[in-house]
């Protein structure tokens, strides 16, 4: 138990840190400064610091410490709680990114520095990550520190079905990030941790289930068994055709490219009332005087001797 509680102050020291750079970034740098750049910067540096320690976890706590997956399941969980309810808007992610481009919410000058901000952050997290490693403060870090010379990679199956997680994976994310963007926080935190908790229990055996290209990036690009190519297929392809296909889904169009619905049928919410056909110039004669009095049977007398 050593070695979790290392890991729980790893993460709590993590989450003070990031808090308080986010507060004196926030008190010192213009508004846009931060929203644009600083903000993501700490947000990548908490995200990636964090998969770091709990993909440690996860390789070698079942050994080395005995964890079972319940356990590391409910504090993946708990960890995606606490980063919804402190990144302050960060998306820390670079796929959410191109979302918001392709949905016409961001411009392209914004959408590159935050991409630029997130990888920034991804790297500084994993210089950071191996040097508190480097103390040896656990068994496992121990472990870990030794094993970060030779990584194993983290794509444990072929490459076309890699990238098929992947992008089912970020497909589901997305999908469910744009059906609960307008919805309150309270709501939209724990969907996105139980989603992330329930794609990392069945797509981790085979990705890791990063569905975050800088992450990945940073993470696994570095290790042997592929090549960057192979990686790139997997970790930058594979989220981005599932984000394309979220947002195809939920609004007919990439609204940045196209302005028509691709799939769905628009219908008008008012319909307008349908009026009566306009009679036909014949049947706008009024009636001789006094016919309406005329006995039907001697008018069909007179007919023929009229002629």
């Amino acid at each position: 138990m050593a070695g979790l509680n290392v890991s729980l102050s790893f993460f709590f020291a993590t989450f003070a840190l990031c808090e308080a750079a986010r507060r004196a970034s926030k008190a010192l740098l213009p508004v846009g400064a931060y929203e644009g750049f600083a903000r993501e910067v700490v947000g990548a540096v908490q995200l990636g610091a964090c998969c770091l320690e709990m993909r440690t976890l996860v390789e070698l706590g079942p050994w080395a410490g005995g964890f079972g997956p319940d356990l590391l399941l409910t504090l993946l969980f708990l960890l995606f709680l606490a980063h919804g309810a402190t990144l302050d808007g960060a998306l820390a992610n670079p796929t959410v990114s191109l979302q918001e481009f392709l949905m016409a919410e961001a411009s392209l000058p914004g959408t590159l520095l935050k991409l630029a901000a997130q990888g920034l952050g991804m790297q500084a997290a994993c210089t950071l990550t191996h040097l508190c490693w480097a103390w040896e403060l656990s068994d496992l870090h121990l472990l870990q520190s030794l094993m970060a010379q030779s990584c194993s990679s983290a794509l444990r199956t072929t490459v076309p079905h890699g990238a098929l997680v992947e992008a089912a994976c970020a497909f589901c994310f997305h999908l469910i990030l744009l059906h609960l963007r307008h919805s309150p926080p309270a709501y939209r935190v724990p969907a996105v941790a139980l989603l992330v908790t329930v794609t990392a229990y069945t797509a981790g055996p085979f990705t890791s289930a990063f569905f975050n290209p800088a992450l990945a990036a940073s993470v696994t690009f570095g290790c042997s068994g592929h090549t960057l190519l192979e990686y790139a297929q997997v970790y930058w392809l594979g989220p981005l055709t599932g984000m394309v296909l979220a947002v195809l889904l939920h609004q007919g169009r990439l609204p940045r490219l196209f302005q028509r619905n691709l799939f769905y049928i628009q219908k008008n919410k008012y319909r307008a009332p349908r009026g009566k056909p306009a009679p036909a110039s014949g049947d706008t004669q009024t009636p001789a005087k006094g016919s309406s009095g005329r006995d039907p049977g001697r008018s069909s007398v007179e007919g023929p001797h009229s002629s």
